[in-house]
């Protein structure tokens, strides 16, 4: 059993949630080579317009005593245990009561309970497929229905150079904002996530720390118009660079484009000082997955996504 737990629902403008929060998420990173939220669903958490829940022990929530988070964006859960706090039932109390207990009050100890009019999550992320997910996955009725697979590559001075055909130039903030959403929303037509992103959630993006518009590579037609892009993001002071989004205008495959900015992109990264290239990728995706098993990545890690049956 696990030991009793206190809930918060987390509050973004509060100083000991938000410490709190960003000292659990960095702890699992480091303990399992991952973050454990997606970027939109910490976007969403910062704004306000998701629904997270914090699990502490104690009689107060802090760094120290904070063991689990829970984040509902849309009807997808995503859930982390602090890696101290593990196999002690944590992360099945917390699951059940994202589950059975949104709608009316929690059943909290030290807290107020509070309502929350959500609907239960349908959909569930486990980033790193660890035994432990899928255990927990099984229990609650969900299957899984999507691999998104990380792949990484090392960097070194003997990579290809890129072939320097296409004009490519840095984003320009405030100018290629809205060109950029309309474009990936084409490329990305019909992707659960990638494909709904709006201005906003672009200037979410850009207001992170990582953010760097000479590290948004955009592939331009000679008459300017934005025709593929390839965005990178290298966190301070890591040395593992991802290829965060790449895509081509649909008018534009075909022609080798995604390949140059491939190659470009892992050229830039090298010259920031990255050793490792990462990138995320649909397992089924299979124009990509060659090209990218091709300039040498390999498999890293797997995030899989369940649906409740």
């Amino acid at each position: 059993m696990t030991a009793s737990l206190g809930l918060a629902e987390f509050d973004p403008e509060g100083a000991a949630h938000v410490a709190a929060l960003t000292a659990l998420l960095s702890r699992a990173t480091l303990s399992d080579g991952q973050p454990p939220f997606n970027d939109q669903t910490l976007a969403d958490a910062r704004a306000g317009t998701n629904f997270v829940v914090l699990a502490f022990e104690g009689d107060r929530l802090d760094s120290d005593s904070l063991v689990g988070a829970a984040a509902v964006t849309d009807d997808t859960l995503e859930l982390v245990i602090a890696p101290d706090a593990r196999r002690r039932g944590h992360g099945e109390a917390l699951t059940a009561h994202m589950l059975t207990s949104r709608t009316g009050p929690l059943l909290v100890r030290l807290l107020e309970p509070f309502v929350a009019a959500h609907p239960a999550p349908t959909l569930a992320w486990a980033h790193g497929d660890h035994p432990g997910a899928r255990a927990l996955a099984a229990r609650h009725d969900f299957e899984p229905v999507r691999t998104l697979l990380q792949l990484r590559m090392p960097l070194t001075a003997e990579m290809p150079p890129p072939p320097g055909v296409t004009r490519v130039e840095a984003f320009v903030p405030g100018q290629d904002d809205e060109s950029w959403v309309e474009l990936n929303a084409r490329v990305f037509h019909g992707h659960p996530e990638q494909g709904r992103l709006t201005v906003d959630d672009l200037h979410a993006r850009m207001a992170d720390d990582w953010f760097d518009a000479n590290d948004f590579l955009i592939a331009r037609s000679p008459d300017g118009e934005m025709i593929g892009y390839n965005w990178l993001k290298v966190e301070p002071g890591d040395t593992v660079g991802e290829i965060y989004v790449i895509g081509v205008d649909a008018s534009h495959s075909g022609q080798g484009l995604g390949r140059e900015l491939m190659l470009r992109g892992l050229a830039h990264l090298l010259g920031r000082g990255c050793r490792t290239a990462a990138l995320y990728v649909e397992e089924d995706n299979t124009p990509a997955v060659p090209l990218y098993r091709s300039l040498g990545f390999t498999d890293h890690t797997i995030d899989v996504q369940y649906r409740r049956r």
